[in-house]
């Protein structure tokens, strides 16, 4: 395949993590006009968001489980038309039931998508890029959530609510074309991206229980930070806009920048990302009351927890102990119960301690996570498969990678 045909894959396979990451918050953004147009309280559009998250981490193995044998194009088509229609139908539901109904087939679809897109688009490149190409994968989520949400928020605000759904559902189709046009049509058992690159079980689910914990304390956080720079920091809720935004640019170059550190050692990535993490919410928690500190360490924050989740795509491929799809939506739903675990805590910290607490506990967890981190070796083998520097097992024999055991 040529250089500039996967290139094209590759951004269209972004473009539909950045659509996803889009119809997924757009319901946040949408709350008030949503629910009046529909006759429902907020609290019942906000299920919208709450019953999507529910379906992502329920299903995302399953369902994997499920169509391991269709072939990535077939599957990963399928998936994308399934987006743009269930999109079509919100936008034409006139019930309550009906919406609902679609937002949760759009994520059931979002489940199987996060599993299968990284395999799919690592191998479009060679072994040694595995950590770039999960980056700019990763990057189309980010820039949906600095740039695609308030977008779509202002459509909708000026069109209506339906008017934002329509965009997206039109673009899907846009990013559809292009997989099912270009994506090869190989069998989903080929390729060097199928299985992990030197499986380890033990790795892999520590892996899992840090992206549990690691993400859970960026969302306690998170998720009340508008309440914590008017509260704590004291400034304008107008500026909220523009430290949102800040923080989006922010996770877009982490994303970016940590690519060429997961090639060539992502447990190095993983620590150093998670360890600024928990440096950025202790500084937010010491020096937030001054504007500028806590700006700066919101972004901060915003670019750890951005690049922790593509170093998590690329150890992936690295260690998971079957096929990398299934590996990948165990993490996907482990992510997402970090996401609902780390909302849950903080609405209690906050009903209980206040705004100033919740990035406490969210440092405390992510210091956590670092701890878990740490007892892997930081010497671990790089994710590209026949490189030279061997791995050592748990018991502390040399172990090759397998493509090194098989090349004797």
């Amino acid at each position: 395949m040529g250089r500039g045909r996967a290139t094209t894959i590759l951004i269209g396979l972004s473009g539909g993590t950045f659509l996803y990451t889009t119809a997924e918050a757009l319901p946040i953004g949408l709350l008030l006009p949503m629910a009046a147009d529909l006759a429902v309280s907020p609290a019942d559009v906000g299920m919208l968001v709450t019953a999507y998250g529910a379906v992502v981490m329920v299903a995302s193995v399953p369902l994997t489980a499920l169509v391991r044998r269709v072939p990535r194009r077939r599957l990963l088509s399928a998936l994308l038309a399934g987006f743009v229609v269930s999109n079509a139908v919100t936008v034409f539901a006139s019930g309550f039931a009906v919406l609902l109904a679609a937002r949760m087939a759009t994520a059931a679809t979002h489940a199987l998508f996060w599993a299968v897109v990284v395999p799919a688009a690592a191998e479009l490149f060679r072994p040694g890029l595995r950590g770039r190409v999960v980056a700019v994968v990763f990057a189309g989520g980010n820039v949906a959530l600095a740039l695609g949400v308030p977008a779509g928020i202002w459509l909708g605000e000026r069109a209506g609510w339906r008017a934002s759904f329509l965009a997206v559902s039109g673009l899907g189709a846009v990013v559809f074309v292009v997989v099912a046009a270009l994506l090869p049509a190989t069998r989903p058992d080929q390729g060097h991206a199928t299985r992990g690159a030197t499986p380890d079980a033990r790795r892999f689910w520590l892996l899992v229980t840090v992206a549990v914990l690691a993400t859970a304390g960026a969302i306690v956080a998170y998720t009340y930070v508008a309440l914590f720079v008017t509260e704590h920091t004291a400034m304008a809720a107008t500026s909220v806009g523009a430290i949102l935004l800040a923080r989006g640019i922010a996770s877009v170059l982490g994303i970016l920048a940590v690519g060429v550190l997961v090639d060539r050692n992502p447990w190095l990535a993983l620590i150093t990302t998670v360890a600024l993490q928990s440096l950025a919410l202790l500084g937010l928690y010491a020096l937030g009351h001054r504007p500028v500190a806590a700006v700066v360490l919101i972004a901060l924050a915003g670019l750890a927890f951005a690049a922790f989740t593509a170093t998590l795509g690329g150890l992936v491929l690295q260690v998971a102990p079957g096929r990398s799809d299934l590996a990948a939506a165990t993490v996907s739903a482990a992510v997402n119960v970090g996401i609902t675990g780390g909302a849950f805590v903080g609405g209690l910290t906050l009903s209980s301690h206040g705004v100033h607490r919740t990035v406490l506990i969210g440092a405390l967890l992510s210091i956590v996570a670092l701890v878990l981190a740490l007892t892997a070796p930081l010497r671990a083998v790089p994710s590209v498969p026949g490189a030279r520097r061997p791995a050592v097992s748990g018991r502390g024999r040399t172990r090759l990678p397998r493509s090194a055991r098989s090349a004797r």
